[in-house]
């Protein structure tokens, strides 16, 4: 089975290993890299291992704003995609927690009834007081999350979504595919979400003006969860920050942006059960003198930058106003005592 992931990134470069490494780990076979506009050597690591067959990478295409879609237009007619049997479009600070099986995608589409899409439910986890970039998995630093059932006022959540290849396909969007223009009801695809359930109608039709890409998050789990690790430390967040939205211009990280993802009222270590594999794994890769040279030339260009920034007052103030601001939006915290949930422990 072929499994090709398509990103975009933007001075990712401290993080690409590890996101390679475990992408690995769980069945993805191809990568396609697109990159813009890289000040910390992000560009050169990809160049290294595509050399290598590691990875494909291409400049982003964008001629216009919107980096991500444009890429993805442009990704639907490169032979890595077409060749695939699936499609994989993540983000580098995204990690697909598989539960079942062996924990691979394989495992999870044959759990979901090998539909021809599956839609996976994020879960965002909160910057807990770290606040030091440190040079090592981030799936190992960050435990801390929100209710899964909850996100920011609401029991719906994002998703993003692997595409068998004969979907139906208008076009591939960042979270979801769209469904070619005059699909029939009986002709339309079987589509599920991380517990093998069918999606809701208006999330199959996007039929509301929102497009939606969320649905009921309750439930949504079983088989599969998709870390989301958005903050990372305070350090490189303002690096984030700094960098702005790869995937639309001028696209800033506000105060609500850290408010809304950094709940850390439940616990899920699960994911660490890939950190055995994923340390041998990194290990391997580095194990190339040019491969491991340019990573820790993107990872001092990742410090630097940060220090560079507190040299800013501009940057200072924004570190201690996200240093002091609430880890729970008031909208959850009402839904939260509404509800009468209470924080509790999910289980490795």
């Amino acid at each position: 089975m072929r499994i090709t992931a398509v990103t975009c990134v933007k001075n990712e470069g401290p993080f690409l290993l590890e996101w390679i490494a475990f992408n690995r780990l769980i069945g993805v076979t191809d990568f396609l890299f697109y990159s813009n506009d890289c000040s910390d050597g992000t560009d050169a690591l990809l160049d290294a291992m595509a050399a290598r067959g590691i990875v494909q990478h291409l400049p982003n295409p964008a001629q216009g704003r919107n980096y991500q879609m444009e890429a993805l237009k442009h990704a639907r007619h490169q032979e890595i995609v077409k060749q695939a049997d699936w499609l994989w479009i993540a983000d580098v600070d995204e990690f697909l927690n598989i539960h079942i099986g062996t924990h691979t995608i394989p495992d999870l589409i044959e759990a979901c009834g090998t539909p021809a899409a599956i839609s996976l439910s994020f879960q965002f986890f909160a910057n807990a007081g770290v606040e030091t970039y440190a040079d090592k998995p981030v799936i190992a630093q960050f435990s801390q999350c929100h209710d899964p059932d909850i996100w920011a006022g609401e029991t719906a959540i994002e998703v993003k979504t692997l595409v068998r290849a004969d979907f139906p396909l208008q076009y591939y969007g960042a979270h979801r595919p769209f469904l070619r223009k005059g699909v029939q009801k009986d002709a339309r695809p079987m589509w599920t979400d991380g517990s093998g359930r069918a999606v809701p109608f208006r999330f199959l039709t996007a039929a509301n003006p929102r497009r939606i890409r969320k649905f009921p998050a309750k439930g949504a789990r079983a088989f599969a969860t998709l870390n989301h690790y958005a903050l990372r430390s305070l350090d490189s967040f303002l690096v984030k920050n700094d960098r702005g939205d790869v995937n639309r211009e001028n696209r800033a990280f506000d105060d609500t942006y850290w408010r809304e993802r950094n709940d850390g009222t439940w616990r899920d270590t699960s994911i660490r059960r890939y950190l055995p594999a994923l340390t041998d794994a990194l290990r391997d890769l580095k194990s190339d003198p040019e491969i491991a040279r340019l990573h820790r030339a993107s990872v001092k260009a990742h410090r630097d930058k940060c220090a560079a920034l507190m040299a800013q007052p501009a940057y200072r103030a924004m570190r201690q106003q996200l240093q002091s601001a609430p880890t729970i939006t008031a909208a959850e915290e009402a839904l939260v005592a509404e509800l009468g949930l209470a924080p509790a422990e999910v289980a490795e």
